[in-house]
């Protein structure tokens, strides 16, 4: 009897997630205006985008179907390897999702990279062991990075500044060369913690594996903030601000469709191969607030890390000097208008 009840599941929830992708192209239609056919071509109909194993992105994913009536004929999601240089400086990708933690680093050390749009809110969780039950106990432990100088690690920094401690000196940061390698260093109990993102952290709790002591999505204040932009260097927006603005445009109505529709959403992950299960794609879009675009300051997000960063010494320039430089809110601002709900 259980059997075949798992089986009917199985049967049901392909057939919903088959439904829900080819829904997508349909939902796409809904609600693009009039102008858009009037407004002027991209200067490229080829666009590409960093890809990175994480269900939060699920936005730049959804958007490939809108990116067709924006008059992008040609769209790619290029495999970003930590190992080699960033697809974004090496002309290799167009746009991708940047973290506001790595990103005023980044520009700090003069990567010309630039935010155009907050994605959403939350999605990082810090996963640690028993040793371990406040981010105070953090200090004299090691926690696991994807790479020095990775998003985990200015993430990380952070949130152990924000509680007054060091991170240049109180934490042992392991250089697990690569996401997957983080969780796994966690699991066979090399380090004490480890910032996890979907689906790892749904992962862990299948296996019943550590505990969390922060979660982006739910914990304040860090729940207040975007943990993830999209983002671009300064010269494809320059030569490109048609297409910038139309690529911008397709992502923030994905977002919308995520925000709606998270059964859709999770649907067309797993039928592309983003993600293996439907019910962890599902839950993860679900817990993140893909709506928060209209209303929430982006710059709050950026000056809240700044703060933390720069106070530690690991970025040089004044947060609002970088904020200056590594944020372009022009086409976010028109899109506001253009797409109230």
């Amino acid at each position: 009897m259980d059997a075949m009840a798992s089986r009917n599941d199985h049967t049901f929830g392909r057939r919903k997630l088959l439904t829900g992708a080819a829904a997508l192209g349909a939902a796409s239609l809904v609600g693009v205006p009039a102008r858009v056919a009037a407004e002027p071509p991209p200067e490229t109909t080829r666009l590409r985008f960093m890809k990175l194993p994480a269900i939060c992105f699920a936005p730049e994913y959804l958007a490939e179907d809108l990116l067709g009536l924006e008059g992008f004929t040609d769209v790619q999601y290029v495999e970003f390897d930590q190992n080699t240089a960033d697809p974004l400086l090496t002309n290799k990708a167009d746009l991708g999702v940047v973290a506001p933690p790595l990103l005023l680093p980044d520009v700090d050390t003069g990567k010309p990279f630039v935010a155009l749009a907050p994605l959403h809110n939350g999605c990082y969780e810090l996963f640690a062991n028993d040793r371990v039950r406040t981010i105070l106990d953090l200090k004299g432990k090691r926690v696991a990075v994807s790479a020095m100088g990775s998003t985990e690690y200015y993430f990380v920094a952070a949130i152990v500044a924000y509680v007054g401690m060091n991170p240049r000196k109180d934490i042992e940061w392991v250089d697990a060369k690569g996401y997957d390698g983080m969780m796994q260093h966690f699991i066979d109990g090399k380090v004490d913690a480890f910032l996890a993102f979907p689906p790892q952290p749904q992962h862990l709790r299948a296996r019943n594996i550590g505990r969390v002591i922060l979660n982006t999505t739910q914990d304040r204040p860090w729940d207040q903030y975007f943990c993830c932009m999209v983002g671009a260097t300064k010269d494809f927006v320059a030569r490109n601000p048609i297409a910038t603005r139309r690529a911008i445009r397709a992502i923030l109505k994905a977002a919308d469709i995520c925000a709606r529709e998270p059964d859709r959403a999770a649907g067309h992950m797993v039928a592309k191969g983003y993600e293996a299960r439907y019910d962890v794609a599902l839950e993860v879009i679900k817990s993140l607030s893909y709506n928060r675009w209209r209303t929430y300051d982006p710059d709050n997000t950026l000056r809240f890390f700044g703060v933390r960063l720069h106070e530690t010494g690991l970025i040089k320039t004044s947060p609002q000097k970088l904020i200056a430089q590594a944020t372009d809110w022009q086409f976010l601002n028109q899109l506001k208008k253009e797409l109230k709900s």
